[in-house]
C-alpha cells in the first residue's frame, strides 16, 4: 500500500515538473524576443535621436548668441530698460520654443500634435491670466509709445508723483509726501495723463488780490520788480502782470512767469512770499470778502 502511494506521488511530481518547465521557458523566450526587438528599435533610432539632441543643443547655443546681440542692440537704443528686458525675455522664450519644435520634428513627432499642445497651453494661460491681460497690453503701450518715462512728474486720475518704475503690469509713482502708488497699466491707458516733465520749462501761474482803494499800477510795479529780481525766472517768454478780475471785494492781478521744471516750486513760493512782504511794506491791502450792509432809517 505504501509503495503504491509513493509511486503515485512520484508520477504526479514528474508530471507537474514537465508542465512547469515548458511554461517558464516560453516566458523567457518571449521576454528575450521583446528585449531584442526593443534593442533593435533603439539601435535603429539612435542616430536620429543623437541628431535631434545635437540640433537641440546647437539651437540653444545659437539662441544665446542671438540674445547677446539683441541685448547690445537694446542697450544702444532708446528703449526703456523695463521694455528692453521684457523684450529680451520674450525673444528668449520664442527661440527656445522654436528650437524644441525643430528637435521634435526630427523625431517625427506630428506637427499637429505640437501645435495642439502649444495652443492648449496658450488657452489655459490666457484663461488663468485674463484679468491681467489688459494690464499687460497697457504695459506694452506705455513702454513703446512712451507717454512718460522714469523720473517724470506726472498726474494720473488725481494721483500726482514722480515715476519710479514702469513694469509690465503696474507703474509705480512716488508722491510728493513720499508715498508709493501702484497704478495698473490697463487703467493708465484709459486715463488722462498729465506729464509735467515732457518739456524743459513750465509756466507758474499766480493771482494776487488788492483792495479797490489801493493804487493798482503801483501794485503791478511792485510785482514786476520782484520778478526782475528773481534769478530763477526766465526772461523769455516775457513775464505777464495784468488785471484779470474785478471781484466783489477786490481786484485780481494775474501773474504768469516761466522757469525750468526743476525750479517750479521754488519760484512759486518765492513769488508768493515776496509779494506779501512788499505789499505790507507799501501798505497795499490784500482784502478778504466783505459785505456792505445799508440800513434805512424810518421816515418821521
Amino acid at each position: 500500500m505504501t509503495e503504491t502511494l509513493t509511486s503515485v506521488l512520484t508520477e504526479n511530481a514528474e508530471t507537474t515538473t514537465e508542465i512547469q518547465i515548458p511554461n517558464v521557458m516560453e516566458s523567457v523566450e518571449n521576454a528575450s524576443s521583446l528585449l531584442t526587438s526593443l534593442t533593435d528599435k533603439f539601435v535603429s533610432a539612435l542616430p536620429v535621436l543623437l541628431f535631434a539632441v545635437t540640433v537641440f543643443f546647437l539651437g540653444i547655443i545659437l539662441s544665446k548668441l542671438l540674445l547677446k546681440f539683441t541685448a547690445k542692440f537694446v542697450e544702444r537704443s532708446n528703449i526703456e530698460n523695463t521694455a528692453g528686458s521684457f523684450l529680451i525675455s520674450l525673444i528668449r522664450v520664442m527661440l527656445y520654443i522654436l528650437v524644441a519644435i525643430i528637435a521634435l520634428s526630427i523625431l517625427n513627432v506630428p506637427m499637429t500634435s505640437i501645435v495642439t499642445v502649444i495652443g492648449t497651453a496658450g488657452i489655459a494661460i490666457g484663461l488663468a491670466l485674463q484679468n491681467s491681460l489688459s494690464n499687460l497690453a497697457g504695459g506694452f503701450i506705455i513702454l513703446f509709445s512712451k507717454p512718460f518715462k522714469s523720473g517724470d512728474l506726472i498726474e494720473i486720475d488725481n494721483s500726482l508723483g514722480t515715476v519710479d518704475s514702469i513694469g509690465i503690469l503696474y507703474t509705480k509713482i512716488i508722491t510728493p509726501d513720499n508715498k508709493s502708488v501702484f497704478i495698473p497699466n490697463g487703467k493708465i491707458t484709459d486715463a488722462k495723463i498729465i506729464n509735467y516733465s515732457e518739456t524743459s520749462t513750465r509756466r507758474v501761474d499766480l493771482s494776487f488780490d488788492i483792495s479797490y482803494n489801493d493804487d493798482f499800477e503801483k501794485a503791478k510795479s511792485i510785482i514786476r520788480k520782484i520778478i526782475e529780481s528773481e534769478p530763477l525766472i526766465l526772461r523769455e517768454p516775457e513775464p505777464l502782470v495784468r488785471m484779470n478780475q474785478q471781484k466783489e471785494s477786490s481786484l485780481g492781478i494775474c501773474v504768469q512767469v516761466w522757469t525750468a521744471n526743476d525750479n517750479y516750486w521754488k519760484v512759486y513760493y518765492n513769488l508768493t512770499e515776496n509779494v506779501k512782504l512788499e505789499f505790507d511794506k507799501n501798505d497795499i491791502e490784500i482784502p478778504y470778502n466783505q459785505i456792505d450792509l445799508h440800513i434805512k432809517g424810518k421816515q418821521g
